[in-house]
């Protein structure tokens, strides 16, 4: 078990309805707030789709989708989603939708290959959004000003919390700080990256760290990303590579870094290319999504997810993503969490 209980933890909210009611305001004003600031259209999604299509994400390739197959389509196997930056590719560019706007949905996914600690669940919801860009859109300022939009919307919605519920201070700084993973490792060479992602976001409180996935100058990659989504291998006007990243926070109940939001300017057909061929998966150039994106029938989009339970948890002062969502837990897990005045749903 994975599990660490802050000293002195106790539920700012005081009760489970109280809780419920703040959730909701949570989610309510976020995903408001994310459509104003990106211009975005909700739409539905899909939670399965069928295997080898290449429709689904397997992030670092090494997750284990759960798979069954369809009675009433002769066996063909399904997949349950572990997120949807291609669908969403795909669904834009049947919708036929302009630069500068874009979609976004409720996200709900399986992972079982998860750790569970206060952070991972196999339950994953969150936002998952894309928006059409130009393709003189790729760009790293481009990023910077959709990175500061989202985090425009989590600050609106920080506020909106303090003033439903006056005991949480607002704890976000005004801006958000930029820094490249190979700026960070200069900067911290002797640590590991979240190590090196604890010490930037403790100074700075709200961080966004770009290009993960590529290659760092000591041989290593900051964090794990699969080949055929984001852009982690583009050069960039700071000098390094990459036109991705994530947004992390200060998260003062756990005394560390927190992630919301994995996030990027998507693959081109020249970044496709390259980012399958260092990643040994050239054979993905016949799957049905791929094919398409070289063939350049897909638009040039910007996307990602934000953590639904995640900005819960962290917004709400909550010490376990259990506090937010119902979901599985170990026995051992949720003894502890309750000795601690934890309250798992």
């Amino acid at each position: 078990m994975s599990l660490f209980i802050p000293q002195g933890y106790r539920n700012l909210l005081g009760s489970m309805e109280a809780t419920e009611k703040a959730i909701k305001t949570v989610k309510d004003m976020f995903q408001n707030n994310l459509s104003a600031q990106l211009a975005l259209l909700r739409v539905t999604a899909p939670m399965v789709v069928l295997t080898g299509t290449g429709i689904t994400d397997d992030h670092t390739g090494v997750e284990r989708p759960v798979r069954f197959p369809v009675k009433g389509m002769d066996e063909r196997q399904a997949e349950v989603v572990h997120s949807l930056a291609k669908w969403k590719r795909l669904k834009l560019g049947e919708m036929g939708v302009a630069p500068g706007r874009g979609i976004y949905t409720d996200m709900n996914a399986l992972r079982p290959d998860e750790e569970l600690d206060n952070l991972h669940s196999i339950y994953v919801d969150q936002w998952d959004w894309e928006a059409v860009i130009r393709r003189e859109d790729r760009n790293l300022d481009f990023l910077k000003k959709t990175v500061r939009r989202i985090y425009e919307a989590i600050k609106v919605t920080e506020n909106k919390i303090y003033v439903e519920f006056p005991q949480i201070q607002p704890a976000l700084p005004d801006d958000i700080f930029f820094i490249h993973s190979e700026e960070l490792l200069r900067l911290y060479p002797g640590m590991t990256p979240k190590e090196r992602e604890d010490a930037i976001v403790r100074e700075h409180k709200a961080v966004f760290i770009i290009g993960i996935g590529g290659k760092l100058s000591d041989g290593s990659i900051h964090d794990g990303r699969a080949a055929d989504y984001d852009d982690w291998s583009t050069p960039n006007s700071d000098g390094f590579e990459g036109l991705n990243g994530d947004i992390l926070l200060w998260n003062p109940v756990l005394g560390h870094a927190f992630e919301v939001s994995s996030m990027g300017i998507r693959v081109d057909e020249a970044a496709m290319e390259r980012q399958l061929k260092v990643r040994g998966q050239e054979w993905k150039k016949e799957l049905y999504f791929h094919k398409r994106l070289l063939a350049g029938e897909l638009p040039c989009t910007i996307g990602g997810g934000v953590g639904q339970s995640r900005l819960c948890m962290y917004l709400l002062r909550k010490a376990h993503i259990g506090e937010i969502q119902s979901s599985i837990w170990p026995d051992d897990m949720r003894a502890a969490c309750a000795a601690a005045g934890i309250e798992l749903v």
